[in-house]
């Protein structure tokens, strides 16, 4: 399964990408056909000094000449590997643009159309949830000029209430590091519909549930950096992507960059094209139906302006943050007054994700709509960043993220590598094997939804952690990868991936370990007994395989009564058959809904709320013909019918009350229908 869209650029393995959702780069041989004119370094609008700085460590020089080659012997391949159209990348040092470069496509001429290669300079591509990056600077703006607080509640700024469970205040810290404690929402996401986008409509029409304690469990959420550009949107008295362009865009010199959906009309033939792979058509321009999240498109160029900017540089007209709210916007956000030991692993600051390695502090986000899948990082410390966007899924499910992932990678360990060893485990053995013994067990991703129908989902994507050599935990599949994990404790509670770089926290209460976070914004949660994938899908698989063959059993029993002569069956328990059979085919009717209804939510289409009232009868139908069953297995026994049809009557209860405890378990019940 694909990433959910307006995810950080990193596969979740429940999906939708959030549109949706969700994932975890780039394109054709650098033969003549591949590359063309985007194959170039530009001349950046910012001052360069006259020799780049070497990278600290072992390194070669961070050059245009060898990044250039490095990316060229990497991306053409990579792309023509994976069936990915297009990339475009970006890459800063020392206060200048390195380079800029394109690979692959920006209209494949699959449509007929002329086959254009990606200029860095010309196409745009979608950031996706690299949006957030400039949504969060546009609040540190307005915090920086007093007008906001980061730690009021926010309802201090809106005008409307917020779904809340907890008396604990929500805050813009909260929402800037998703620690506000709302579960996932999926309708609405991302669409091709270009008509009006309504942030304060989207908001307040079916929010989504507050599942956790604000400050306490790090769960991604678009919703709350919808709310958090609201805010801005609210407080400035502009529109948000108004706001924006004056503020950010047009101020850090990016003047090919804009949140406007549909595109501004200069812009719209500079778009380029999303695919699902190579091979396929060109898909329409994606509308996020929340702007603040995910609805930036930029070309590269701008890309590497924003970078600048973020790292202090000077570009454009005016600095996007002074120095003091810059380094705020950058450290860690939440302590362990709140996280407890969770804090002790890769935290949010206020907009970026801690993904340090080789012992370099670095921040980074990335982001994925449907088609696009970018990411961004960049080193406060060493004065360096790298930006990358795919206008592809690619033919395989993790091909995008992988290739993201390879960049952005080998651009670190080929230019910043390790300053020293990794540090040694430093847990004695026998608290590291209690520690280890308590992580046991089958968790899912906090990014959840908990309170309708689409909490089935969550069957899908968990992860089993189980003890190894002792003292090792091995984690099935490991975070943001579809094979197992090894990991070592190198500290109370916080474990290293053995032979990586990879850490995870641990938050322990009494005799269990109640949430592992495993990136910034991302934590594991223990699953409770009942809902563990052991029990509950092999009971409801069961259960169906029992329902469809009574339903055969029907046509066949008669035709062998008839056969055989046999008188038809008594009229003694007749209501209580005729309404175990409704409620078998008000179960199956309603299972067979609810997954084609899942499957088209988290394909990003909607689906009327009264297919899902209708399918919400059906399976009530089914649940209250656990009665009838109930009543026409005791009247069989009672009148010694046979075995053959006791038996048959015990597992027709069985089946309806095994369906009937995951339909209420799982919610499909719920008075809620909103996703």
């Amino acid at each position: 399964m694909r990433p959910l869209p307006l995810l950080p650029a990193r596969p979740t393995r429940p999906g939708v990408r959030l549109g949706a959702t969700v994932a975890a780069t780039v394109v054709l041989a650098l033969s003549a056909a591949g590359c063309g004119a985007a194959q170039r370094t530009p001349a950046p609008p910012v001052d360069a000094p006259a020799a780049p700085a070497a990278a600290s460590g072992t390194g070669p020089a961070l050059t245009d000449t060898d990044v250039n080659a490095w990316l060229d012997g990497l991306l053409p391949a990579a792309l023509d590997r994976t069936g990915i159209a297009g990339a475009t990348v970006a890459v800063v040092d020392d206060g200048r643009i390195v380079t800029t470069r394109g690979y692959g496509y920006a209209d494949t001429g699959t449509g007929g159309n002329e086959v254009v290669p990606v200029d860095p300079d010309r196409h745009l591509f979608r950031m996706g949830s690299v949006s957030k990056l400039v949504t969060a600077t546009a609040v540190l703006q307005l915090v920086q000029g007093g007008k906001l607080d980061l730690d009021a509640d926010v309802e201090t700024y809106l005008d409307f209430e917020l779904p809340r469970r907890w008396e604990r205040a929500v805050t813009l810290r909260h929402l800037l590091t998703h620690t506000a404690g709302f579960e996932e929402r999926i309708a609405g996401l991302i669409g091709t519909d270009g008509g009006d986008v309504n942030l304060r409509r989207a908001l307040v029409t079916d929010p989504p549930e507050q599942i956790y304690e604000p400050g306490t469990v790090p769960a991604y959420s678009n919703y709350s950096n919808a709310l958090a550009g609201y805010v801005v949107e609210r407080v400035s008295g502009t529109r948000f992507e108004e706001y924006v362009q004056r503020n950010i865009l047009d101020r850090a010199g990016m003047p090919s960059s804009t949140f406007a959906q549909p595109l501004p009309a200069a812009l719209r033939d500079r778009m380029s094209n999303g695919y699902d792979t190579s091979a396929g058509p060109a898909a329409p321009f994606e509308i996020v139906g929340t702007p603040p999240p995910g609805a930036l498109s930029a070309p590269a160029t701008d890309m590497a302006r924003f970078m600048l900017a973020q790292l202090g540089e000077q570009v454009g007209f005016a600095p996007l943050l002074d120095r003091p709210t810059r380094e705020l916007m950058q450290r860690p956000a939440l302590d362990s007054t709140s996280l407890g030991t969770l804090a002790d692993g890769p935290r949010m600051t206020l907009g970026f994700f801690a993904e340090d390695r080789n012992g370099h502090r670095i921040l980074g986000h990335g982001g994925d709509t449907k088609y696009f899948h970018s990411h961004l990082q960049i080193y406060p410390d060493d004065r360096a960043g790298i930006f990358l966007s795919l206008n592809s899924n690619g033919t395989g499910a993790m091909d995008s993220h992988e290739l993201r992932a390879s960049v952005v990678n080998g651009f670190a360990d080929r230019y910043f590598p390790a300053r020293e060893d990794q540090p040694t485990a430093g847990v004695d053995p026998a608290t590291t094997a209690r520690h280890a013994a308590l992580a046991a067990g089958t968790y899912e991703s906090s990014r959840a939804i908990r309170s309708n129908f689409l909490t089935a989902i969550g069957l899908v994507g968990r992860t089993t952690v189980s003890v190894a050599d002792g003292n090792r935990l091995r984690l099935t599949p490991g975070p943001l990868s579809d094979s197992p994990a090894l990991y070592e404790e190198v500290a109370p509670w916080v474990w290293r991936e053995v032979g990586g770089q990879r850490t995870i926290a641990m938050r322990a209460t009494g005799d269990r370990v109640e949430a592992i976070g495993f990136d910034s914004a991302f934590a594991l949660l223990p699953v409770e007994p009942a809902r563990a994938s052991t029990v509950a899908i092999p009971l409801l698989a069961l259960s169906t395989v029992v329902l469809i063959l009574a339903v055969l059993s029907w046509p066949v029993g008669a035709v062998v009564r008839r056969r055989l002569g046999r008188a038809p069956r008594e009229r003694a328990g007749r209501t209580a058959r005729v309404l175990s059979r409704l409620a078998v085919a008000g179960t199956l009717l309603a299972l067979t809904g609810w997954v084609l209804s899942i499957t088209t939510i988290m394909g990003l289409h909607d689906v009327p709320g009264a297919v899902l009232r209708t399918l919400q009868v059906l399976q009530l139908v089914g649940l209250l013909g656990v009665l009838p069953a109930g009543v026409r297995l005791v009247d069989d026994v009672r009148r010694h019918v046979g075995w053959p049809r006791i038996v048959g009557s015990g597992l027709l209860l069985f089946a309806l009350a095994g369906a009937g405890w995951f339909a209420v378990e799982f919610h499909l019940l719920a008075p809620s229908i909103s996703y």
